[in-house]
């Protein structure tokens, strides 16, 4: 059971590239991030994971900088970590760099074993 505790917390705490924002300069709108070229490695088998990972999010003061949210998607090609740890690890680091009034970020995984998954978190900011 020991080995599961550890696999279950595999990449959570992995270092990742700084996040980037800039300054917004509007007011209620929508962003919607997709990067269809997801993927980290299974912390159980060592194989490689696929998938599509869609962010939504409602900016406050800050909006998502592209070029380092691609680098910080890129960091998980190596980082053995289970999909919904992804999934909330990646809403976690984003909330932390731009603070958004609310966001989604959903995980559709390729079939392993012929069951797709899909992962979604949400974060809506306390009133």
């Amino acid at each position: 059971m020991a080995a599961y505790r550890r696999l279950a917390r595999s990449g959570i705490d992995a270092k990742r590239p700084r996040l980037e924002t800039f300054e917004n300069q509007f007011a209620g709108y929508t962003v919607t991030l997709i990067d269809p070229e997801y993927n980290a490695i299974c912390p159980k088998t060592g194989l490689p994971d696929f998938g599509t990972i869609t962010i939504s999010y409602g900016p406050d003061r800050k909006v998502i900088e592209l070029k380092s949210f691609k680098m910080y998607m890129t960091s998980f090609r190596n980082v053995g970590i289970f999909y919904e740890n992804a999934v909330n690890v990646i809403l976690r680091d984003l909330v932390k760099a731009c603070d958004p009034a609310w966001m989604t970020v959903t995980g559709e995984f390729n079939a392993r074993g012929g069951i797709r998954s899909r992962v979604e978190a949400k974060y809506e900011r306390p009133s």
